[in-house]
C-alpha cells in the first residue's frame, strides 16, 4: 500500500535517504571493485600540467572520451613528456572523483602506443638468445684491471659521449680514447652499431669497449635490442661494457655484454680505475715494499752476524777435531782394557766351574775293570739259559709240525672242495676224496661209511 504526500510522489515509508557524498562514495567503491587495473588506449587531448605536478588530460577515440589524471609521483616516473595528439596506452584504475561526481581514470603508468608490441618482441628475442646460451655467465670475460686504451661505440653528438669523456678525463687522464662513431637511434642504426663493434673487434686497438647511449623510451633504445647488435657484442674479441639508458632501462645489449652498467657514466667508471685511487694504492704499495725490504735486510744482517760468530779458522777446527780424536782413542783404549779384564775374569770363572764339573775318569775306569768279569759271567749264564729255552721251544714246535705227524703214518683227508674231513658222517658213498701222505697224494672214491670210533690199541 502506498501513501501519497503533498509532492504527489509514491514513496515507501521505510526507504532510506542518503547524501550525495555517500552516493558518490558508494559509486566509486562499486566502480573500483568491478574494474581491476587494466590497459586503455586512446589519443591525448585537453592536456594540462598543474603546478602541483599532477597531469590532467582526456583519452578519446572516434566516438567517446574519458577524463584522466596522473598524479605527480606517477608522472615523475614516466621518462618522457605527454603531448596533445599522442596515441598512448595507459594502465588505469577506473574510479569516480567524489567531489564533483566525475567519472575518471587514475593513470598508474603509460606507454606510447605500440610499445607493448615492442616489449613482446624484446621478450621473445631475449628468450631465444638465452636458450642459445648467448647470455651465459660462463662466456663472460673479466674486464682488464689497468686498460691503456678504451674504445667507445656511440654517436659523436650524444650527451652520453660527453658524460663518458668527462668521467674518463677526471678518473684516468692517462688512458687513450678511441671513438667508433655510429648513430644510436633511427632506421638502420642497429646495423651501424653492429658494424662499429665489429670494426673495433677487427682492429683490436683497445683493451675494453664501451657501448653506450643516454636514456629514453623503449622506442628510443630499440636499436640496442637488435639481434645483430647482441651477436656482434658476443663475438667481439674485446671485453665489452654496455651502458645504455638509465638504471631502470634494460636492453638485449646489456645481457650480451661482459659487464652491464646502469648508466654511461657508470660504464666509464667500470672501464677505468680512478687515477687518484691508483696513486694512493701505489704509494701504499711503495711504503709496504720499502718496509718489507728493510725488514728483509735486517733479518739478513742478523743471519750474517750469526754466521760470522760460527765462522772459525781452519787450524782451530783441526785442533778441535784432533782433541776429539784423542778423546775417542782414550775411550777406545779404556774400553778394550775393560773388555779384556771382563773376559779374563769370565774365563777364570768358567775354568773353576769346569774343574768341579769334570768327572773322575780313573775311578770310573777301575770300576769298569771290576765289573767286566761279572758282566762276562752273567752273559754266559744268560746265554746258556736262553739256549735251553730255545731247545725246548723247538721240540714243542716239532710236535706241532703236520709233516712230523704225517711221517709217523698219519694222513689228511679232504673233500672235493679241499676241506679237511674230521668226521665220517660228512661223507656219503661214491663221494670223491683226496688223501695226503707224508710223501704224495691219492684220490679215492668212498664205497662205504662207518661211524664206529677207532680203538686206541688199533692205532
Amino acid at each position: 500500500m502506498t501513501q501519497t504526500n503533498s509532492y504527489g510522489a509514491g514513496l515507501a515509508p521505510s526507504a532510506p535517504v542518503i547524501t550525495v557524498s555517500t552516493l558518490n562514495r558508494l559509486a566509486r567503491e562499486r566502480l573500483e571493485s568491478a574494474f581491476p587495473l587494466c590497459w586503455v588506449s586512446g589519443e591525448v587531448s585537453n592536456l594540462t600540467f598543474a603546478a602541483s605536478g599532477h597531469v590532467y588530460f582526456s583519452l578519446k577515440d572516434a566516438v567517446a572520451q574519458v577524463r584522466c589524471v596522473m598524479f605527480r609521483n606517477r608522472a615523475q616516473l614516466l621518462g618522457w613528456r605527454l603531448e596533445n595528439g599522442q596515441h598512448i596506452e595507459a594502465r588505469v584504475l577506473v574510479t569516480l572523483y567524489e567531489a564533483r561526481g566525475d567519472f575518471q581514470l587514475n593513470v598508474e603508468a603509460a606507454r606510447k602506443a605500440g610499445v607493448g608490441n615492442l616489449y613482446e618482441q624484446f621478450l621473445r628475442l631475449k628468450e631465444k638468445l638465452e636458450r642459445e646460451g648467448l647470455f651465459a655467465s660462463e662466456g663472460k670475460r673479466p674486464l682488464p684491471t689497468f686498460p691503456r686504451r678504451i674504445g667507445i661505440v656511440t654517436s659523436p653528438q650524444a650527451a652520453a659521449l660527453r658524460d663518458v669523456l668527462s668521467t674518463l678525463t677526471r678518473r684516468a687522464p692517462h688512458v687513450n680514447i678511441v671513438l667508433y662513431p655510429t648513430p644510436v637511434q633511427g632506421d638502420g642504426a642497429a646495423a651501424q652499431i653492429a658494424a662499429a663493434i665489429g670494426s673495433a673487434s677487427e682492429r683490436q686497438e683497445c683493451d675494453v669497449l664501451i657501448v653506450c647511449r643516454g636514456g629514453g623510451s623503449l622506442e628510443d633504445l630499440w636499436s640496442f635490442n637488435d639481434e645483430a647488435v647482441a651477436r656482434a657484442i658476443r663475438s667481439c674479441s674485446i671485453p665489452t661494457i654496455s651502458g645504455v639508458g638509465h638504471e631502470t632501462d634494460f636492453t638485449i645489449a646489456d645481457f650480451a655484454a661482459d659487464q652491464r652498467a646502469p648508466t654511461p657514466t657508470a660504464a666509464a667508471e667500470l672501464a677505468a680505475p680512478e687515477r687518484s685511487t691508483l696513486m694512493v694504492r701505489l704509494v701504499d704499495y711503495r711504503l709496504a715494499l720499502s718496509r718489507l725490504i728493510e725488514r728483509n735486510l735486517d733479518q739478513r744482517s742478523q743471519h750474517l752476524d750469526g754466521l760470522a760468530r760460527r765462522l772459525q779458522h781452519p787450524a782451530q777446527g783441526l785442533a778441535q777435531q784432533r782433541d776429539k780424536l784423542l778423546n775417542l782413542q782414550r775411550r777406545l783404549d779404556n774400553g778394550l782394557t775393560q773388555a779384556s779384564s771382563r773376559g779374563r775374569n769370565a774365563l777364570a770363572s768358567l775354568s773353576r766351574r769346569l774343574v768341579f764339573a769334570r768327572p773322575d775318569t780313573s775311578r770310573i775306569a777301575r770300576r769298569l775293570e771290576a765289573l767286566a768279569p761279572k758282566l762276562h759271567g752273567e752273559w754266559q749264564k744268560s746265554l746258556l739259559n736262553k739256549s735251553g729255552d730255545l731247545a725246548r721251544i723247538a721240540a714243542s714246535l716239532s710236535h706241532l709240525n703236520p709233516n712230523a705227524v704225517l711221517a709217523r703214518g698219519y694222513s689228511i683227508v679232504t673233500d672235493g672242495k679241499g676241506t679237511i674231513l674230521r668226521d665220517s658222517r660228512s661223507l656219503e658213498p661214491n663221494d670223491r676224496i683226496a688223501v695226503s701222505f707224508h710223501s704224495g697224494r691219492a684220490e679215492a672214491t668212498v664205497t662205504s661209511v662207518s661211524n664206529e670210533k677207532i680203538k686206541p690199541d688199533a692205532q
